[in-house]
């Protein structure tokens, strides 16, 4: 699986368990809707402080995103 579609499998994965809608993600993350959208879908290549700020959001590291 390439990187990109682990990364959102993970953060839909985390998002639904902690009760969050994708526009609640994007709005403490300090993104739009459809960037998260887009990420979830692995059709994004996102930086690695929106990697960041999405862990932040999800309480978990960078890195455990990427796994």
């Amino acid at each position: 699986m390439d990187i990109r579609h682990r990364l959102g499998r993970n953060v839909r994965t985390l998002r639904t368990a902690l009760g969050l809608s994708q526009e609640e993600l994007a709005g403490r993350a300090g993104l739009h809707r459809t960037y998260a959208s887009d990420i979830e879908r692995g059709t994004r290549n996102p930086s690695i402080t929106v990697v960041e700020k999405l862990a932040m959001v999800l309480g978990v590291t960078p890195g455990s995103l990427l796994d």
